[in-house]
């Protein structure tokens, strides 16, 4: 059984959220929340949030066991970029693309269907 949680448009660039990602892929979810509470950076209490939502998930709707629970997937998808300019000399602008992110957490029990 799988269960899954999502976050959408998180405001921080994909690929600094897949460096947080990629350290709890594949762990049990205890061991990932205690990995990410020690981890220095700004992504990893929103993932620690959508990995005790996927928990919740796979308690309430399919009754498993918070104990067999594993991180099977997790992933980081690109959202939607919000535009911006910054005046810069001689009248120019230059863009400045603040980058928002989707990430989806993926838990199963480990045994296959």
């Amino acid at each position: 059984m799988k269960a899954k949680a999502s976050a959408r448009h998180v405001r921080q660039s994909p690929y600094k959220v897949r460096r947080v990602l990629d350290l709890v892929r594949g762990m049990p979810v205890d061991d990932a929340l205690a990995t990410l509470s020690f981890t220095n950076r700004r992504a990893a209490p929103t993932i620690s949030k959508v990995i005790e939502s996927a928990m919740a998930n796979a308690e309430h709707n399919f009754a498993m066991d918070r104990e067999d629970l594993v991180v099977a997937e997790a992933y980081a998808d690109e959202g939607p970029t919000l535009k911006r300019f910054r005046p810069r000399a001689r009248g120019r602008a230059t863009k400045i693309r603040k980058r928002t992110s989707h990430i989806t957490i993926v838990v199963s029990d480990g045994e296959e269907e």
